[in-house]
This record gives structure tokens, C-alpha cells and sequence, in this order.
């Protein structure tokens, strides 16, 4: 059984300026998400990973070698945040009064619904996700490993593998460096053990 550590990034300084969508823009983090990676390290100080791996995006990756407490983070492209296309670094209220019609199809469809008009759809991400997992699954069956990655892939991915509905993804909360713990088994089949613990 593979034991999964699943950690957002820190605080960004998109997620600081009224929560704009920061995508697959590369946005730094702020002194309080440095203060947040910290914070996990402390969580996660008395446990033992066989891996750690993280977006290549500085804020997860930043936020994996203070949450780890090494240099030893293995980045991997699968993990990037979802590309929000026009919406990216805007705020949800900026970006759905310009085009309310795209995002009322985002918000009723995302599996197939381009995020911004030119970004990934929902299955897009759970795709390369739910690969990166597996692959991971099969390398470590019965090991530990800490991921660090984003907002809405980590929650794509849990609203996938959970079997709901990929428009009900914002269901699940995801606070900045919280800790989220699963477990894969040798059939792929998910359990999600704690949510947002801190």
C-alpha cells in the first residue's frame, strides 16, 4: 500500500491579491507561505519518505524542500497546476464579469470545458495525475512519499478518485501547506485518510 503525504504549496502572492487564479503562471510565495511550509516541516519532521516529489512551479517546489527539510525533491511536469488560460491572474469576479457565459460552462462541465477559453480541461489534469500516481503506486507499493503540488490538480484528482461528479472538485477544501494523507493499494483503489489536517 502506498502512503501518499499530499501538500498544496504556501501562500502565494496571487493567493494573497484577492486569490487571483495563479495557473500555470509561475507566482512566488509570500514570507506567511514560507512561514506555512515551515509549519508542515514541523508535521513532518519524525516521519521517514521514501521520495519526495513536487511540481516544477517554484511555490510547490519551494514549499517541498522546507516541508521536507532537503534538496532532494524530485520535480515532475505531471504535477503543474492546471492551466486557467485567460483567467490566470485574475480574480474570479474579474474574469467571469468579462465572459460570465465560459465560466458558467467551466462551472457545469470542467471535464471538457478548456478553464479560460485556452487552458486544460478537468480530464486533462486527472489524466496526468492519475498517471503520475500510478506510476508512483507501482514504484513504492508499500512506501511512503511526500507530493506537493497544487490547488485544483490535487483536488481534480481526489474528486476523481473519490467518484464524484469533477464540477463538485471546489467540494474539497485544500488550505495552503495543510496535509492531506492516502493511501493506494495494489488496484489503485483510494482512501483518503485525512483531509486539511495541521
Amino acid at each position: 500500500m502506498l502512503t501518499v503525504y499530499l501538500l498544496r504549496h504556501g501562500e502565494t502572492f496571487y493567493n494573497a491579491d484577492g486569490n487571483r487564479y495563479c495557473g500555470a503562471t509561475d507566482v512566488g510565495l509570500t514570507e506567511k507561505g514560507i512561514r506555512q511550509a515551515h509549519s508542515a516541516a514541523a508535521l513532518l519532521k519524525d516521519l521517514s519518505f521514501d521520495a519526495i516529489y513536487a511540481s516544477p512551479l517554484q511555490r510547490a517546489h519551494i514549499t517541498a524542500k522546507i516541508a521536507s527539510g532537503t534538496d532532494s525533491v524530485i520535480t515532475d511536469d505531471r504535477l503543474t497546476e492546471a492551466s486557467f488560460g485567460s483567467w490566470e491572474g485574475k480574480t474570479r469576479a474579474e474574469f467571469v464579469s468579462e465572459d460570465p457565459g465560459l465560466w458558467n460552462s467551466w462551472a457545469a462541465a470542467p471535464d471538457h470545458t478548456r478553464a479560460g477559453g485556452t487552458g486544460d480541461t478537468a480530464m486533462e489534469v486527472v489524466e496526468r495525475v492519475d498517471d503520475f500516481f500510478n506510476q508512483k503506486q507501482k514504484e513504492h507499493p508499500d512506501g511512503t512519499i511526500l507530493v506537493v503540488a497544487h490547488n485544483a490538480v490535487n483536488r481534480f484528482y481526489m474528486a476523481w478518485k473519490l467518484g464524484m461528479p469533477l464540477k463538485n472538485y471546489r467540494q474539497l477544501v485544500q488550505e495552503n501547506s495543510a496535509i492531506t494523507l492516502f493511501q493506494l493499494d495494489e488496484n489503485a483503489e483510494f482512501s483518503l485518510l485525512k483531509l486539511n489536517a495541521g
